[in-house]
């Protein structure tokens, strides 16, 4: 029988191995990327204008302008974002 105390001893050690699982992230085909800008301008708080959504960086642009024509705010925080499909690769 084996003795109850060697098992709990903090010399003895376990070694686990964990696999991974390796996942590929393609780029929707049938979605449009969208980029939007936040006002980032002020000293106090941000502005917090936003651009909204939108599918060309010459919306975007004009955007920028127009805001930055009527408030005087020149900086922004620019955020991209595209759907992503996963594909399962192997386990290793």
């Amino acid at each position: 029988m084996p003795d109850a105390t060697s098992a709990s001893t903090p010399t003895s050690r376990r070694r686990y191995r964990f696999r991974q699982y390796h996942v590929t992230a393609v780029v929707d085909p049938m979605t449009l990327p969208t980029v939007e800008a936040v006002c980032v301008t002020g000293e106090d708080h941000d502005c917090g204008a936003t651009s909204g959504a939108v599918h060309t960086e010459d919306e975007l642009t004009r955007w920028i302008a127009e805001h930055c024509a009527r408030t005087g705010h020149d900086f922004y925080h620019r955020t991209t974002r595209t759907t992503l499909r996963a594909e399962p690769g192997a386990w290793h």
